[in-house]
């Protein structure tokens, strides 16, 4: 039977997946009862797979973005204009995603990273868009940028969060939301900190991709795990897990536009 709540998954990269599975993991999902997913674009031509996805399956939405690891150019003019069509064609395009910083020791040069994340955040600004952002080793330079270029004015969320209170309040201060997944299943300083914030500033997500390396096709992350995300705030806050959804999803709705899906549109 579908769960008797509805959740949201704020980013996910199912176009990573091979097309032949999306029909089950969507019916899993709906079993768990995800009533909207956000494949997020990482490419110029992972963006348009999405877009492409999106159309295809009625609970997708897609996310148009040039992921800060595959940050190896400058956006041109020409870049933007063509992402700036992608985003507008499609009323399934809800976000500028996966954009942000990463500042790993093989990440592509910091100051190309930089340019890439203003352009996208212009994009967002331009086309009234939210954005939801990666950030990795980078919080300071990305929370740098946000400001500068007046990103809260569109707002979004932090993408997979792991950081620490302080962290996650500079984030809701910028006008962002707190993304949370699987890693608040088993990381107690997370617990902490997820505690303390309040649900009006979270989402919930599971950045679901394939995952090769883990022995058991049954564990790669999908859609569906974004329930036990909602089961294990739910016992962080000691509240049901039908006020985490109800909360959640609703503030992820709001975001992206989708009030209808969840019957909250007025």
């Amino acid at each position: 039977m579908p769960s008797e709540f509805l959740l949201g998954d704020c980013h996910t990269h199912l176009d990573q997946y091979a097309p032949g599975e999306m029909p089950e993991i969507l019916d899993r999902a709906n079993e768990a009862g995800v009533a909207f997913v956000v494949v997020a674009g990482t490419t110029v031509q992972s963006t348009k797979d999405c877009i492409d996805m999106s159309e295809k399956y009625a609970p997708l939405y897609a996310g148009v973005g040039i992921h800060p690891m595959e940050a190896h150019e400058i956006v041109t003019d020409e870049t933007y204009a063509e992402l700036e069509g992608l985003a507008k064609s499609s009323s399934k395009v809800v976000c500028i995603s996966e954009v942000g910083l990463d500042y790993l020791p093989a990440s592509p040069d910091h100051d190309v990273q930089d340019q890439v994340f203003r352009a996208h955040i212009r994009l967002a600004l331009d086309l009234d868009l939210p954005i939801i952002f990666h950030s990795r080793e980078s919080h300071p330079a990305v929370f740098k940028v946000l400001r500068e270029e007046n990103a809260g004015a569109v707002g979004g969320a932090m993408h997979y969060f792991q950081g620490d209170e302080a962290t996650a309040r500079e984030a809701i201060d910028c006008g962002f939301f707190i993304s949370l997944a699987r890693p608040l299943t088993r990381l107690p300083e997370l617990q902490d900190v997820a505690k303390v914030i309040p649900l009006e500033n979270i989402v919930l997500e599971t950045d679901a991709a394939p995952q090769p390396f883990k022995k058991y096709r049954t564990n790669w992350t999908e859609p569906r795990h974004v329930q036990s995300v909602a089961q294990t705030l739910a016992e962080i806050k000691g509240v049901s897990v039908e006020e985490v959804a109800e909360v959640t999803t609703g503030n992820l709705a709001r975001l992206l536009g989708l009030e209808r899906l969840i019957g909250t549109d007025q």
